[in-house]
């Protein structure tokens, strides 16, 4: 008899532990396994701008959707060409160039591998299998410029741009229109570094302009940004940030920073994948309107009531539509 419970109890085992293997191997196949290789804009990780926002996309989608991802940087592959092939070897879902510069280089690997999915942020290529993202850089940098001309005592601003491209350009003219919308008669000195990576390049460059009156510098410029951010601390001025909330760099200085949510852009493009199995658009453009730009808060000095609601009056006007700003 005790024999015989024996075996029912081991039948019983064996069917139900038969039972749940293919619900674990089910579960197990419904985990997202998507993969992404992202290839660093010049100045890779420690930047803390560009290329560290997209790095906390990454990171967020990792954390909140089960993406895996792994980077290439310049350094370590010694050209954009090289570090896209790599990523694409890995068998990557999607392999992103990150910045305008890329362009060139992901478009001849896409054409080499046409059925791998590429994505191509802050440029735009007609290649069927390159997705784009890009943004208005010029809508976020006019409200820093309304800022700058309702503030500056000096009624000199300074710009400072990596290099002298069309993307870059797009930060210096709208800032240039917000600063000259509410103070015509300031006047705004502009120069360009030739480099999105030297930090004393920036430091020197935010120094004449400081030297010449400017009590407001505002760098679209990178790694090089950051120096100028230092001259300005140093020389008690105010600075702007760009693409993210650089505020930690200069507590006493950064009056707001112009956040361009790669960040966000990222992780949403993950989340596209992992939902629908494709990217939404071939063409994703975000402005202030689509939450892709934005002001960080103000800090450092305060707006009176009617600076305020200028701003926000300005800011509503660029979301319905009724305010336009230059890229150029």
């Amino acid at each position: 008899m005790n024999k015989y419970r024996i075996f029912i109890f081991i039948v019983i085992f064996i069917f139900m532990l038969s039972g749940c293997v293919p619900a674990q191997k089910q579960a197990v196949q419904e985990k997202p396994n998507l993969k992404i290789g992202i290839m660093l804009s010049d100045a890779g990780l420690g930047d803390q701008s560009f290329s560290d926002s997209a790095f906390i996309g990454l990171e967020k989608a990792r954390d909140e959707l089960g993406v895996t991802f792994d980077y290439r940087e310049v350094k370590d592959t010694k050209n954009y060409e090289n570090g896209l092939k790599e990523l694409v070897k890995q068998k990557n879902d999607l392999v992103v160039g990150l910045g305008f510069a890329m362009k060139e280089a992901i478009e001849k690997v896409a054409k080499d591998y046409p059925d791998q999915t590429f994505l191509l942020v802050d440029e735009v290529s007609d290649l069927p299998n390159v997705y784009n993202v890009t943004f208005k850089e010029h809508e976020g940098s006019y409200l820093l410029g309304v800022i700058a001309g309702l503030k500056t005592k000096s009624n000199i601003v300074g710009f400072i741009g990596g290099v002298d491209v069309p993307l870059i350009n797009k930060f210096r003219a709208g800032f240039e229109q917000g600063v000259k919308d509410v103070n015509p008669s300031a006047q705004i000195l502009v120069e360009f570094a030739g480099d999105f990576g030297d930090s004393k390049k920036g430091n020197v460059i935010a120094l004449k302009m400081i030297q010449s009156g400017a009590d407001f510098i505002y760098p679209a410029a990178g790694f090089t940004g950051v120096g100028a951010i230092q001259a300005a601390q140093s020389n008690k001025v105010f600075a702007f940030g760009v693409d993210s909330d650089q505020f930690f760099l200069a507590e006493d200085t950064i009056v707001s920073s112009m956040l361009k949510k790669v960040d966000v852009a990222m992780f949403e493009i993950a989340k596209q994948l992992v939902e629908n199995k494709k990217i939404a658009k071939k063409h994703q453009l975000l402005g202030v309107a689509e939450n892709g730009v934005d002001v960080a808060p103000i800090r450092v000095l305060q707006l009176n009531k009617q600076e305020k609601d200028q701003l926000d009056k300005m800011k509503s006007e660029i979301t319905n539509g009724s305010r336009s700003v230059n890229e150029k």
